[in-house]
């Protein structure tokens, strides 16, 4: 086999690869116009690759805080770090419904983030990925623990009034 078509039959496993993963990805250049969608987010979307391709992010996610969302990327583009938005902090960024409807309470998706610079051949940083991770199962479980934990703890305080 050739270089030429070994690297042809990688290049298309890996594009196989991050249309199958259980991970949204998306890459978005400076002005916030999308480059690449893959399966996980046309299917909690319900919007096709072609539909959202160079189209802004904010245009099709009119709910994002669009200065939010600029100030969290714009170390990613000028430093070249990464950054993380967590569900602790921002339950989602995309109002996605939690496709488990009868196995979890939650109404959308919990979501976390991470924001990545792309640099290009010639080390100039011009689109960022987003890898969007959905932690619903994650917060649903954090997220009864707490609730229990406060009735253990109000039950503590009503025994004690007792005593």
């Amino acid at each position: 086999m050739t270089d030429a078509l070994q690297e042809v039959q990688e290049f298309h496993w890996m594009m196989d690869m991050l249309q199958t993963v259980d991970v949204g990805i998306v890459v978005l250049d400076r002005q916030f116009r999308v480059k690449i969608w893959n399966a996980f987010m046309e299917s909690h979307s319900g919007l096709l690759p072609s539909e959202v391709r160079e189209k802004s992010l904010f245009s099709l996610f009119p709910d994002i805080n669009s200065a939010w969302f600029e100030k969290k990327a714009r170390p990613v583009f000028e430093l070249k770090t990464r950054a993380f938005m967590t569900w602790e902090q921002r339950p989602y960024l995309f109002k996605f419904p939690n496709y488990r409807p009868i196995t979890g309470n939650e109404q959308y998706m919990y979501q976390n983030i991470t924001l990545s610079a792309l640099t290009s051949a010639n080390g100039i940083v011009e689109n960022i990925s987003m890898m969007i991770y959905d932690v619903t199962d994650i917060a649903a479980g954090n997220k009864q623990l707490e609730s229990l934990q406060v009735t253990q703890s109000e039950m503590l305080e009503q025994q004690q009034r007792i005593n």
